[in-house]
């Protein structure tokens, strides 16, 4: 009995491979449809006329801004932190990775040097063990540094702010 039961569970195993296999000329047939479509609309399309622009001076003024951003109920966490590498780190930074491993905060570091951020990587003693942090800026005070923390957050959706202490 048991045999026939192991039989039988086997073929219909056996069965429900066979029958997953796709099927390559409907892969084909949509894909050709697809390429026809798409010479169909670039063959119809078209011409666009265009009309030159006549530029007229732009006048610069210097303008002067002020840091009016408020950063009272924004939270900072404090660490004793030590630089890895070169770099200016003031006390307010704005971290958008930490690893355990070097070699990780390094790939995010090449990642935001192509982005243009003259990023820093500094290691703290957690209770975690050591961690790497990647800074990708840093200010003297905290005001720069939440704003900065808030356009980076939507690239960066964990960063956060770190108060350097001594």
């Amino acid at each position: 009995m048991k045999k026939f039961l192991v039989l039988g569970l086997g073929l219909c195993l056996a069965l429900g491979f066979t029958s997953c296999k796709s099927n390559e000329s409907a892969y084909r047939k949509a894909y050709e449809k697809a390429k026809a479509q798409e010479t169909v609309t670039a063959s119809t399309a078209e011409p666009v006329a265009v009309t030159p622009v006549v530029s007229t001076p732009v006048v610069t003024t210097p303008v002067t801004t002020t840091n009016n951003y408020d950063a009272s109920n924004v939270s900072v966490r404090s660490e004793r932190v030590t630089l890895v590498g070169s770099g200016d780190l003031k006390d307010f930074s704005v971290v958008v990775g930490s690893f355990s491993l070097e070699a990780n905060a390094r790939g995010l570091q090449q990642k935001l040097a192509g982005q243009g951020y003259n990023s820093m990587i500094v290691s703290a003693n957690t209770d975690k063990g050591l961690m790497y942090r990647v800074i990708a800026a840093s200010y003297a005070d905290k005001a720069s540094a939440a704003q900065k923390r808030d356009q980076l957050i939507g690239a960066y959706p964990g960063a956060w702010l770190l108060y350097r202490t001594y």
